[in-house]
């Protein structure tokens, strides 16, 4: 069955008791002139918005209409018409009964776009950073970058979400790409009705609530349980460093949540799958594991309104230089949605060269290989979805090698989208 666009859409107005003397907006259809007989009721029709016109803003209403097409009108017709007159009601309804299957086929692939539309969900950041990095009287110059944090979940059901992350990073200073975009990491995450919690594949983990004793991708799987009748979650893992050579991998358990109105607790046992002490390869070369165990012993808590305590202390068995700690104290913080929402920071860090299994150095911010020293930050929201960072550092450098101080000003702007 073939209709007109114009006098389906005059039938469709005066069903719904639009006058034909009713005021129109200048200019919504430009193809229909404003002394056509049909003109008002039109309008109100785009106004009302049961039709839409196409997108070079025309009505075209000497062309042929689908029955899909009349149904679509027909289906918008009906939700306005619901607050009408019994006898427009009825009208509507003798063309909703016509057009009755055109509209579930069309409900049901709006309902099935709208359903895989939110199956895919797209979230990222780019950065711009700037250092001035006084290292042993040497000014370096190398974390200056341009960088891009992009992220993509995919909803496989309604327990599992596949994720990947791709990172860009390129350094403006001295010249070289970074990374040059590919898909970095991939895992799976399932979440189940009992609380338990399950992730797989290679993605940024950290044991504790500070990233000290682990801050860095592995490859592996963590899973999380709730412990009935408190706000604690046991958990157990299995990491692998992705590291070419002498890999190594670390399994352990550990608890964490709250145990008061504002008090939370992480705490974690790592053991290494390689034994600890003297070890060469089949070439000769040394490969000495100097810790083959770890823990983690974390706890933060509100001190004050707006005031946030955090503290990590970390202990390997290696013979020597085998502690690390860290301790954050947190006023206020920023909120990417408030514009002019601001959070200030101090930290201490003592990281010894053992005392960790592969500490976050944090946009080499902290030397892997031991330091100890302050942070002073500072952050800002100048505008929605934007974040400014500044903070200044003082180090010293503190290995069984070398002991030099490190200056450090960074600041950086984010913008999350």
């Amino acid at each position: 069955m073939n209709k007109k666009f114009l006098s389906a859409a005059v039938t469709l107005a005066l069903a719904a008791g639009i006058s034909g003397t009713a005021l129109a907006a200048e200019g919504s259809l430009a193809d229909v002139p404003k002394d056509h007989w049909s003109y008002a009721a039109i309008d109100m029709l785009v106004q009302d918005g049961i039709v839409e016109g196409n997108p070079d803003g025309t009505f075209q209403g000497g062309r042929t209409m689908t029955r899909y097409e009349m149904a679509s009108i027909v289906a918008r017709a009906v939700e306005q018409s619901k607050a009408g007159d019994l006898k427009t009601q009825a009208l509507v309804e003798k063309l909703q009964a016509e057009y009755g299957s055109e509209i579930s086929t069309l409900q049901a692939d709006v309902k099935a776009l709208k359903e895989n539309a939110e199956k895919v969900k797209f979230s990222g950041m780019f950065r711009v950073t700037y250092d001035h990095d006084d290292k042993a009287d040497k000014i370096e110059r190398w974390n200056d970058r341009f960088y891009m944090d992009l992220h993509a979940d995919y909803k496989v059901n309604e327990n599992w979400t596949a994720k990947l992350q791709s990172e860009t990073n390129h350094h403006y200073s001295d010249g070289h790409n970074g990374d040059a975009g590919v898909i970095q990491r991939i895992w799976a995450e399932g979440n189940y009705a009992n609380g338990l919690n399950i992730n797989v594949g290679r993605t940024w983990r950290m044991l504790g609530m500070q990233p000290v004793l682990l801050g860095n991708e592995t490859d592996g799987v963590t899973a999380s349980l709730p412990i009935k009748g408190t706000g604690l979650s046991a958990n157990a893992f299995y990491l692998a460093l992705p590291d070419k050579g002498n890999r190594e991998a670390w399994y352990g358990a550990g608890v964490s949540g709250s145990i008061g109105h504002a008090v939370d607790v992480n705490l974690a046992y790592a053991k290494n799958d390689m034994n600890k002490g003297e070890v060469y390869d089949k070439n000769g070369t040394d490969t000495t594991v100097t810790r083959d165990s770890a823990f983690v012993v974390s706890a933060g808590a509100n001190v004050a309104k707006n005031l946030r305590l955090t503290g990590d202390y970390v202990q390997t068995n290696a013979d020597d230089y085998n502690k690390s700690c860290a301790v954050k104290l947190e006023y206020k913080g920023t909120k990417l949605d408030e514009k002019g929402s601001f959070g200030i920071y101090t930290r201490y860090f003592k990281y010894n060269e053992n005392g960790h299994i592969k500490a976050d150095e944090e946009w080499g911010s902290l030397p892997n290989n031991g330091a100890r020293g302050w942070i002073f930050g500072v952050k800002y929201v100048p505008s929605k979805n934007v974040e400014w960072h500044t903070f200044f550092s003082k180090q010293k450098v503190n290995t069984s090698s070398t002991n030099d101080d490190r200056n450090l000003f960074r600041t950086e702007v984010d913008f999350h989208f």
